[in-house]
């Protein structure tokens, strides 16, 4: 029996843009200046210019792209940021001749590539304020692609490369492509929910809410950790430099911080 070819038989390149958009959050109680300043250079090194790009090319790896150009800044007094430029096609050279004749000498090769308004970017946040002892360090990525290549691939990738307490993401699909026939496609794959895509291990250690548009091609998942256990959370000291009563206030601290984010609204005191 002929097996039945089901991919879409396009008529010149595949312009969707597929975005896919995280927010992770890592949270920590760090009661002193001092400690607040340590987990500051805590996450600038685990998280530095240099670590980020790792991240990211492994990631342009795993979707099955080329990367083009590379950006990459650390901050001060704190934060980095990378962007990688990339395509789907692979880069051709192609030597073009020389000068005949007096001139500048030879011609230098010309690089040749498809730019596909494709990129991965990636921006950190640390933060910390003196009020409650809370310190949380924020990491946006993101990761648009034009053409077959798709984000969703390396969705497990990014949530298992960084520390996330909280991960709130959107993908969506714009644009269109059109097969042989002029029809046009707004989409070129099935999804109803970005959790399709979650590994097992995934989705058995976050619980999840989706809030998704359809008909926008818009999808929504907000992740917050399962399992809490307190002395994961204690920057720079343990369980027993604190009372029981002492650890019962904390952990309602880093609790409530975990809600007011993942609900993206602020509540009462405690």
């Amino acid at each position: 029996m002929a097996r039945h070819d089901k991919r879409l038989k396009l008529h010149g390149f595949n312009n969707l843009t597929k975005s896919l958009s995280f927010n992770i959050y890592d949270i920590c109680y760090a009661p002193s200046e001092q400690h607040r300043g340590e987990y500051i250079e805590y996450i600038d090194e685990a998280y530095n210019a240099e670590r980020l790009t790792q991240i990211l090319t492994e990631v342009a790896n795993i979707i099955g792209a080329n990367i083009l150009d590379i950006s990459r800044q650390d901050y001060d007094p704190q934060g980095a940021s990378v962007t990688m430029l990339i395509s789907e096609e692979p880069i051709a050279t192609e030597k073009i001749g020389y000068t005949e004749g007096p001139g500048p000498g030879p011609l230098p090769e010309t690089v040749l590539a498809h730019l596909d308004k494709s990129h991965i970017t990636v921006h950190t946040y640390p933060e910390s304020h003196p009020a409650g002892g809370i310190s949380t360090f924020r990491a946006d990525i993101d990761v648009s692609t034009c053409g077959r290549i798709s984000p969703l691939r390396a969705l497990n990738f990014l949530i298992h490369s960084l520390e996330s307490d909280i991960v709130i993401m959107d993908y969506r699909v714009r644009g269109f492509t059109r097969d042989i026939r002029g029809k046009k496609h707004f989409i070129d794959h099935k999804i109803n929910s970005i959790q399709n895509f979650l590994s097992r291990d995934t989705q058995d250690r976050y619980q999840m809410v989706d809030v998704n548009v359809y008909q926008e091609y818009l999808f929504h998942t907000k992740m917050l950790i399962k399992e809490f256990d307190i002395d994961q959370y204690l920057f720079g000291m343990g369980k027993e430099d604190y009372s029981p009563k002492e650890l019962k206030r904390i952990e309602r601290l880093l609790q409530r911080e975990m809600a007011e984010i993942f609900y993206g609204k602020n509540v009462g005191r405690i």
